[in-house]
């Protein structure tokens, strides 16, 4: 079997990747489940150790911190209640904040938009999904959830341009996905009816979506 990282599956490094995507399909299995500790520990281990693999790899300090900082909403966002998804909003908004940092710092600037047109186009593309993202949940969200929102959805536009910025595929098509995912749970969160059959489904295509991304974007910096 080939790996991805020198020395085979009983590798650090390889067996680090193992544990993480056999703690992914765990809690895909699971997803549609109650919430219990076993849950929570599949979902937020798939990206902690995500996390632990970048600082095994010597990867970017701020990818390390990013995937923490997921894996920890992570854990918020396996748990019932509105505290619940406030604190995974917070954990999220702070490693989307930590991601533009990481993908500004690791591009060629803002001025790469301008001179090459492919990425101002998928950068307007993304500006304009959000904004009607944002004005369809605007009506449906409790006023006390609607700066919070506004803020989310604010910092993944910034984390998806500045992915543009950057000249690894991996990394924009992480981004992609992980907007995807977010507008996705969005929609299953707010939007969707509370009896609808569509619900399980869009829960387990939020997981996978945004496990692809955060896997993406770590093996887009670890394997250049």
């Amino acid at each position: 079997m080939t790996m991805p990282f020198p020395g085979g599956i009983d590798a650090n490094a390889n067996a680090t990747l193992i544990f993480s995507l056999v703690a992914a399909v765990v809690y895909a299995f699971t997803s549609g489940m109650a919430p219990t500790l076993a849950r929570s520990a599949a979902k937020t281990l798939a990206v902690a150790m995500l996390a632990v693999l970048a600082a095994m790899q010597g990867g970017p300090l701020l990818l390390v911190a990013a995937l923490a900082l997921s894996a920890i909403g992570d854990a918020f966002l396996s748990r019932d209640g509105e505290k619940m998804f406030l604190g995974g909003l917070g954990s999220f908004l702070a490693a989307h904040i930590v991601y533009v940092v990481l993908f500004l710092r690791s591009g060629g600037g803002m001025g790469v938009l301008g001179a090459e047109p492919w990425r101002a186009a998928i950068a307007l593309a993304m500006a304009v999904f959000v904004i009607l993202m944002l004005a369809a949940l605007w009506r449906r969200v409790g006023p006390a959830l609607r700066a919070p929102i506004a803020g989310y959805v604010a910092a993944i536009l910034a984390m998806g341009i500045s992915a543009l910025t950057t000249s690894s595929a991996a990394v924009i098509g992480g981004a992609v996905l992980f907007m995807a995912s977010d507008a996705l749970l969005a929609t299953e969160r707010f939007l969707a009816a509370t009896i609808s059959p569509h619900r399980a489904w869009m829960r387990l295509a939020v997981w996978v979506l945004y496990y692809a991304a955060q896997l993406v974007i770590t093996l887009g910096f670890l394997l250049r």
